[in-house]
């Protein structure tokens, strides 16, 4: 049996504790991690033998959650663990990005690391234990890795830095910032922020980066001691000989392709290139035909890069740090509660707002803490973006990611529920594509926030930055194309108001990036962002003074605790009368508030009014239209108002001497009351005598 190997460190007050040898044993690398009580189990397997073809790394990257990893049974009607949660995807992401230029130039071999959560309390989130322990399974095992990576959460509470924050200091910080990297240089950034500055950022990116080192420092001990020797994988190796070839062959006509800023007519002179150099050189070089495209793929970046960093100019024309051309409009579609039309260059993001009662709020059934949210940002990539055919599934793992970066973006500006208590839901549909959509999809949603009269407490926009580096040569691109994405070192989006950062992303596809690249793109990103919220203010500058006529109104009442049983009633046969006599929709609070939705304004007044007459105390004097529920003997019982009657004495039904109370009324008639007086049991007593009926001031 191998041994078990157990270490651990501290981190700002915390234990972790790293464990190999007692569980998965079958896995070429697993490990078991824990902070507190939240405990994953990170499991690394490869193939010894690489794919017929294969040209790229086959990683993948799952996050089981458990439901009873918090002690939940789970929401579907089986009962059992379904597809991956939104969490779970984002949190595969997450340790996707800064594990994928990890491994080795040229390893394409089969490869899945899995994250089991198998434990969760509540207080330490599991996604940076999760990246930590998937690098140390690849550590231990004999898998090329070129690691360790580590990961560092950030926070900032009551102005003090706070390293992997709980959960409650998350809610009550104004930054939560993930950083993954090497004992180098930063690989990956994730970022939620309320309107933090670029100063702050780098001061918690450099923060993060020394933790990072510790962790790396303590990988490197752990897999001294629980290490597997090291597999010995050969690695595809690009051919000299036809590399040298290709270039001969096609680098100066490439260099003529690439120059053209629309995206279909440049993809179609590059690809009318590499098909002619193939076609020439696959005599010479039968069965490579793979290789060759390999090597004018590799030139292709050679080439684009070499303008940028010896030209200093881009491939449409552009300077380092100019903005394609940039379009708004709202208003798009007539019936929906808010649109936002934004165009940058050829990317096209048009995003709609629908508006909702509190009760359409997203269930979350996972093992985290928050169970709901009231504002959803989704995105969507149609293939007729890029300007091909494909089949439309359900949403991919990226679109669930872009589609959660919009939303982080936007969620620091959107109103609480006191001030607007509605459900957004936003979606982006992307219509063109040409880089940095997620970033096209946040100025398009601030766009249709602003059109639907929600009042974000300001205007959010986003921009992509990129980079081209060799050696110590390096330049910040701002505003990045698809193919400047596709064969740059960086793709790091920003998104934020005037007055800071409310979201970023940041994915290396080198070894990382030092510190100055880093504040040079931020402030890059501000000057752009800058001109896009001008272009906003311009369009649309504040947001509209009434809702659109399509989305419901909702009226917000306040009324103590102690009359929400009066309102609902016996089997909420009150609350569902005035629902159904009044066509709206009420939610009612544990603490009292309650909403009234509908589609126009008197539904919701006479909803309003019904509420308000159940919750008023009856007065003596007050005087009521009411209905006769019960005759007796002695007298008629008549109901004020939902779940409250009074007694009219047989002697106060009428002025001379009544003998039979039926002879005045019956069960159903409606009959005008005054209250004489409540007694000690809270007991009504009425009068019929001498009733204006005029002077009611309130109704049923």
């Amino acid at each position: 049996m191998p041994e078990i190997v157990e270490s651990g460190f501290e981190l700002d007050g915390k234990t972790y504790s790293l464990q190999a040898g007692k569980l998965a044993k079958q896995a070429d690398g697993a490990v078991l991690m824990r902070v507190g009580d939240t405990i994953v189990l990170a499991t690394a397997c490869a193939k010894r033998e690489m794919r017929e073809g294969q040209d790229f790394l086959p990683l993948t990257i799952d996050v089981d959650e458990k439901m009873y990893a918090a002690g939940k049974i789970p929401g579907s009607f089986f009962r059992r663990e379904g597809r991956p949660s939104e969490t779970a995807t984002l949190t595969a992401r997450l340790i996707d990005r800064p594990l994928r230029p990890s491994f080795p130039k040229g390893y394409f071999y089969e490869t899945q690391v899995v994250i089991t959560i198998l434990a969760a309390d509540q207080e330490n989130p599991p996604d940076i234990l999760a990246l930590n322990a998937a690098s140390a399974a690849l550590m231990i095992s004999p898998i090329p890795f070129n690691g360790p990576i580590a990961a560092v959460r950030i926070g900032r509470v009551a102005g003090n830095w706070v390293i992997n924050p709980t959960f409650q200091d998350l809610e009550e910080g104004d930054l939560d910032l993930v950083v993954a990297g090497s004992e180098d240089a930063i690989m990956m950034v994730e970022a939620g922020a309320k309107q933090v500055s670029e100063e702050d950022v780098v001061a918690a990116l450099a923060r993060a980066h020394q933790e990072i080192k510790n962790i790396v420092a303590f990988q490197k001990q752990f897999q001294a001691e629980a290490g597997k020797e090291p597999w010995d994988a050969p690695l595809l190796k690009a051919d000299e000989e036809i590399a040298a070839k290709v270039s001969e062959g096609a680098k100066a006509r490439l260099e003529q392709a690439v120059r053209n800023p629309d995206k279909k007519a440049r993809t179609d002179a590059v690809d009318t290139v590499k098909s002619e150099v193939i076609e020439a050189l696959a005599p010479e070089y039968e069965g490579r035909e793979r290789e060759i495209k390999d090597a004018f793929k590799a030139l292709e970046k050679n080439v684009v890069r070499a303008m940028v960093l010896d030209d200093g100019k881009r491939i449409d024309g552009r300077g380092l740090a100019e903005i394609r051309q940039l379009d708004a409009e709202v208003g798009t579609l007539p019936r929906a509660h808010g649109t936002g039309l934004f165009t940058r260059g050829q990317t096209q993001a048009l995003s709609i707002l629908t508006l909702g009662t509190l009760r359409e709020q997203a269930m979350i059934d996972g093992i985290g803490v928050e169970d709901s949210k009231r504002y959803m940002h989704h995105y969507n990539f149609p293939p007729f973006s890029v300007g091909e055919p494909g089949r439309a599934f359900g949403p991919k793992r990226r679109e669930i990611g872009h589609g959660a970066l919009g939303e982080r973006a936007l969620l620091q500006v959107i109103p609480d529920e006191e001030t607007f208590p509605y459900t957004l839901r936003i979606v982006s549909e992307i219509l063109e594509s040409n880089g940095s959509t997620s970033m096209a999809s946040v100025c398009g949603s601030t766009l249709a926030l602003l059109d639907g009269g929600v009042p974000i407490e300001a205007p959010v926009a986003g921009i992509a930055m990129g980079l081209v580096k060799e050696g110590d040569r390096y330049a910040v691109l701002t505003d990045i194309q698809g193919i400047e994405d596709a064969l740059g070192d960086m793709d790091f989006k920003v998104a934020g108001t005037r007055k800071g950062i409310t979201a970023l992303q940041m994915d290396m596809k080198v070894a990382g990036v030092e510190g100055a690249i880093l504040t040079q793109a931020l402030e890059q990103a501000r000057q752009a962002r800058i001109t896009i919220l001008d272009l906003i203010d311009s369009v649309i500058s504040a947001p509209r003074a009434d809702l659109s006529p399509y989305a419901p109104r909702i009226i917000t009442i306040k009324i103590p605790t102690e009359k929400i049983r009066e309102v609902i009633g016996p089997g909420g046969r009150v609350i569902q009368g005035i629902i159904a006599e009044t066509g709206a929709t009420i939610d009612i609070e544990d603490d009292g508030t309650i909403y009234i939705a509908s589609t126009d304004g008197p539904t919701g007044d006479k909803a309003k009014h019904l509420v308000e007459a159940i919750v008023k105390d009856v007065e003596p004097g007050d005087i009521f239209i009411g209905r006769v529920t019960k005759t007796t003997a002695f007298g008629a019982f008549v109901e004020l108002k939902p779940g409250r009657e009074g007694l009219v004495h047989i002697s106060k039904l009428a002025k001379h001497r009544v003998e039979k109370v039926e002879d005045i009324v019956k069960e159903g008639d409606k009959l005008p009351v005054k209250v004489r007086e409540i007694d000690s049991q809270n007991r009504v007593s009425l009068t019929a005598i001498d009733v204006d009926a005029d002077s009611v001031k309130q109704e049923d």
